[in-house]
């Protein structure tokens, strides 16, 4: 078991107080808090070592270039990447982009009109919007696989829905609303097994338990450092070499050239055809503190520990009056992530209250209107967690619960109005 006193000294920022209150937060789908070790390997970088990279001559920029690729380097091992070869981790600003970088520079060069992309209804916008810019673009057609009545999704469906025409399966491999962890496998071989590729969207996954490109068969994985206790400004795609090879650049400019005349361009070698311009290097070598905290903790500890919450905090919500649930009935089936709506208040008011007893949710559709709508609710407060929660936070999060039932009700008893967030 962690010893989750020892890891919430080295969080700064959960000392602290909100309101008058100490600090609980569990709003870890959204980003994570940073480790010391973090904070000072990017205050380090700053102070000691600063220089554009890959192009310098002296000392700074090779230094710079040295732990910039570094990181690269350990990525790709933390993902098992075949041979470890770095060159098939691409940087970018966070998963959103990277996800953009696939609908720009495969799929607008190699799919045509009629040609299909099969999705989920769980999908956050970032694997949603992209897609649909492609298809009013090119007449590539969409298509989606439902969820059940436990938030999980229609395989049955999904495997009537893969076809000799369908070109790419983009999932999420955990919900960032239901928790949900979809079955990646199973998908990836019903996509392949019908000559589609596979894009697994691991924002909600990668910081969360171990993810093993080579076993996972994926051709494409984005994910986000921030969401993993690292710096916000760095995602990384992960892709095969062989198809990044016959992509186009997704951005023109420095960097990513080879040679450059008036008549044209050549691009650079992999992964910098896929980095123009000068990247978030600090970010970067920073990022690569996180990835050795989580490897020293271990991810299958965090999984572990993540499955005690949720068994918990599904016990504990659960006996609150009229609250609903959402999502999968057990902690396995889901990531640290539970989302719930009281009553009839909206989410935005019950996250204002509960912010007042200082603790942090989420509310709001969470960037997944069309779940929201397979859910018939506009939205939800959404509490989730990581390797620095506790069972406590959980009972605070409950007991701020029934204070702003209660602060509600006591309100509409006098028939005035509770000030509301805005909406």
């Amino acid at each position: 078991m962690l010893d989750v006193a020892a890891i919430r000294r080295e969080f700064p920022i959960l000392s602290r107080q909100v309101h008058g209150r100490p600090l609980v937060y569990l709003d870890n789908a959204a980003t994570t808090q940073k480790p010391r070790v973090v904070i000072a390997a990017l205050r380090e970088f700053y102070e000691t070592t600063n220089a554009n990279i890959h192009r310098g001559l002296h000392l700074l920029a090779e230094e710079s270039t040295a732990k910039y690729e570094c990181t690269r380097e350990h990525v790709a091992r933390f993902l098992n990447v075949p041979q470890h070869d770095p060159a098939q981790i691409i940087f970018t600003r966070n998963a959103t982009e990277a996800i953009n970088l696939v609908a720009h520079a495969w799929a607008r060069k190699f799919l045509t009109r009629g040609d299909e992309i099969l999705l989920t209804v769980m999908e956050h916008h970032s694997n949603l919007v992209p897609w649909f810019l492609l298809a009013k673009a090119t007449g590539v057609v969409l298509k989606f696989v439902d969820i059940d009545t436990q938030g999980q999704l229609r395989m049955d469906q999904l495997r009537r829905l893969v076809t000799k025409k369908t070109k790419l399966v983009s999932v999420t491999q955990a919900s960032n609303v239901l928790g949900t962890i979809n079955p990646m496998p199973e998908i990836v071989r019903e996509a392949h097994a019908q000559g589609a590729l596979v894009l697994v969207d691991g924002a909600q996954s990668v910081p969360h338990f171990p993810v093993d490109v080579q076993a996972l068969d994926c051709d494409f994985l984005a994910f986000s450092a921030h969401k993993m206790l690292g710096p916000t400004g760095v995602g990384v795609l992960y892709a095969r070499k062989a198809i990044l090879e016959t992509m186009d650049p997704f951005l023109g400019g420095g960097e990513m050239i080879s040679k450059v005349t008036l008549e044209g361009a050549t691009w650079n070698e992999l992964p910098w055809k896929y980095e123009a311009g000068t990247p978030n290097i600090g970010d970067v070598v920073a990022f690569d503190a996180a990835l050795t905290y989580l490897e020293d903790i271990g991810l299958d500890a965090v999984r572990a520990h993540e499955e005690r919450l949720v068994t918990y905090g599904l016990e504990t919500l659960s006996r609150l009056s009229g609250i609903t649930l959402y999502g999968p009935p057990t902690a396995t089936q889901r990531t640290g992530v539970i989302s719930f709506n009281v009553g009839d208040l909206h989410p935005h008011d019950l996250g204002t209250a509960l912010d007042r007893s200082g603790v942090a949710v989420r509310a709001g559709h969470h960037c997944a209107q069309p779940l929201m709508r397979r859910l018939g609710v506009p939205a939800t407060a959404r509490a989730s967690f990581y390797l620095y929660n506790t069972e406590a936070e959980i009972d605070a999060l409950a007991e701020a619960i029934e204070e702003a039932v209660q602060f509600f009700s006591q309100t509409a008893r006098r028939g005035g109005r509770a000030k509301a967030s805005v909406r």
